[in-house]
C-alpha cells in the first residue's frame, strides 16, 4: 500500500503577493512533491497582478478574519466550537504575551487563531507557517488550542523586529524552525534553547522557471557605457519602496554621478514611500532619468532584467532594525548574467563577493555612487561579473536542495 501522502497547512501573512515569490516558489515545490497542502491567510491580498506559478498552486486558500470588527459572528462561532480546556489554556499564553505587549494587533492575533482552530480540518495534524512575527503567533495560539505541533520559517523582519523574549518562547515551543540566510540563522539559534532546531535553507532559485540568458556580448549590457545617449545604460532595480531598500540612498548616489554620464533608472515594485521617492528625485534633477513601474508580474520582470544592462539593490538596516534577508531578485538577476551592484548588508554577501559575482559596497550614497560610475563605463567588468554570478547561481544556489532539506524536517516531524 502507497504511503498517505504529507499532509500540512500552511500558515502566510498574506496571499498571493508579488514581493513573495520564494513563498510561492516553496508551495509549488512541495504541491509537486505530493505533499497535500492547505493555505491560510491572515490577510486577503491588495496586488492587482499576480505570477503564473500562483496559478500552478492548486491547494484551497482560506482567508481568516483580517480585521474581527468584520467578521464578529464567524469569531463567535468558532469560540464556542472549540474545547474549554485546551481555549482557556491558550488563552493564558496569550494573556501572557498581551501584558507585555498591549496592542490590538496582539488582539487580532487571538482571534485569528480562534477560528483557525475551529475551522481546520479535524484530522489537521500540523501548522507551517512562514514568519517568526504575527504569523507565527496565530499558528502558535492556534496549535496550542488544537493540541497539535508547528514549525516555522523566518526571513528577514520577522528575525530582526520580533522581541527577544517573544522569539525565545516561540522558539522553544516550535518543532522545528528554518531561515534563509546564515545570518538569520546564527541570530536565532543564539536565542534558542535548543540550536539544532533551527535549520539553515536556503530558497534558492528554481532555474526551470526561467529563460537561458541573453548573450549580454552582442546584446542588452554587451557594449553601453554611458559615454553618449546611443550608449545610455539602463539600470534596473526590483524592489518594494520601503526604508530597508535603501532607494533614498540610491537617488543620491545617481545624482552624484558625472555630469556627462548617460544612464537611465527603470525600477520595478510598489511601496509606502513611492510618493517621497519621487519627490526627491524631482528635486535631485533626475526625474526625467526615472521609470517607476510600480508593481510587476514575474514574467514583465523577467523581461525588464534581460533587457537591462545592470542590476542594483541597494539595501540598509532600516531605523527599526529592519533588513533584507538575501533577496531572490538578486538571484533572478544573476540568472540573466546581469551585472548586479548592491551593499554589504544583512545575507547579501553570502551570495555576492565583491569583486568576484558582482560589486558590492558601504551603504552610503558616496560609496554607492562610486560603484556604480565603475560598472556603468566599464561593460568587460560587467560581462565578467554576470558571468561568475550566473555560475554561483548554479553551482550553489538551485532550488532543490533545500526543498530536500525542508522535506527531510516535516518528514521527521509531521505526524502520519
Amino acid at each position: 500500500m502507497a504511503a498517505s501522502p504529507l499532509r500540512l497547512a500552511v500558515v502566510v501573512k498574506g496571499y498571493p503577493r508579488l514581493s513573495e515569490t520564494f513563498v510561492a516558489q516553496e508551495l509549488l515545490a512541495l504541491q509537486e512533491r505530493g505533499v497535500d497542502l492547505s493555505i491560510w491567510s491572515l490577510r486577503h491580498p491588495t496586488d492587482t497582478r499576480r505570477h503564473a506559478l500562483h496559478d500552478r498552486i492548486a491547494a484551497p486558500v482560506h482567508y481568516l478574519p483580517e480585521y474581527l470588527r468584520q467578521e464578529p459572528l464567524r469569531v463567535l462561532r468558532a469560540l464556542f466550537r472549540l474545547p474549554p480546556a485546551k481555549l482557556w489554556a491558550a488563552a493564558r499564553l496569550w494573556w501572557r504575551d498581551l501584558r507585555r505587549d498591549p496592542t490590538a494587533n496582539r488582539g487580532r492575533r487571538f482571534g485569528q487563531a480562534l477560528v483557525l482552530a475551529a475551522e481546520l480540518p479535524a484530522d489537521a495534524p500540523f501548522l507551517y507557517v512562514h514568519f517568526l512575527h504575527t504569523p507565527a503567533s496565530v499558528a502558535r495560539y492556534a496549535a496550542a488550542i488544537r493540541g497539535i505541533g508547528w514549525g516555522f520559517s523566518a526571513h528577514a523582519k520577522d528575525i530582526w523586529t520580533t522581541p527577544d523574549w517573544e522569539t525565545r518562547e516561540k522558539l522553544a515551543e516550535a518543532r522545528f524552525g528554518v531561515t534563509c540566510t546564515a545570518t538569520g540563522a546564527a541570530h536565532l539559534r543564539a536565542l534558542a534553547a535548543d540550536p539544532q532546531r533551527i535549520e539553515l535553507v536556503y530558497h534558492g532559485l528554481d532555474l526551470g522557471r526561467f529563460p537561458d540568458p541573453p548573450d549580454r556580448r552582442d546584446g542588452p549590457g554587451g557594449l553601453r557605457d554611458g559615454s553618449a545617449p546611443d550608449r545610455t545604460v539602463e539600470i534596473l532595480s526590483v524592489g518594494r519602496l520601503v526604508e530597508k531598500k535603501g532607494y533614498d540612498r540610491l537617488l543620491d548616489a545617481l545624482a552624484a554621478l558625472p555630469a556627462g554620464l548617460h544612464w537611465r533608472l527603470v525600477h520595478i515594485g510598489g511601496g509606502p514611500l513611492g510618493s517621497a521617492l519621487r519627490a526627491q528625485a524631482e528635486r535631485l534633477g533626475l526625474a526625467d532619468r526615472i521609470d517607476w513601474r510600480g508593481a510587476q508580474d514575474q514574467a514583465t520582470v523577467i523581461e525588464a532584467l534581460r533587457r537591462a544592462d545592470l542590476f542594483t539593490l541597494t539595501s540598509v538596516i532600516a531605523g527599526d532594525g529592519d533588513r533584507d534577508g538575501l533577496p531572490n531578485v538578486l538571484m533572478e538577476a544573476a540568472s540573466q548574467k546581469l551585472a548586479i551592484l548592491s551593499t554589504a548588508v544583512a545575507a547579501i554577501p553570502e551570495f555576492i563577493a565583491d569583486g568576484e559575482h558582482g560589486v558590492l559596497t558601504a551603504p552610503e550614497a558616496a560609496a554607492i555612487a562610486a560603484g556604480l560610475d565603475r560598472l556603468l563605463t566599464d561593460p568587460p567588468l560587467r560581462l565578467r561579473l554576470g558571468e561568475a554570478a550566473y555560475e554561483r547561481l548554479r553551482a550553489e544556489f538551485g532550488m532543490t536542495p533545500g526543498i530536500d532539506r525542508l522535506l527531510r524536517r516535516l518528514a521527521d516531524t509531521v505526524p502520519a
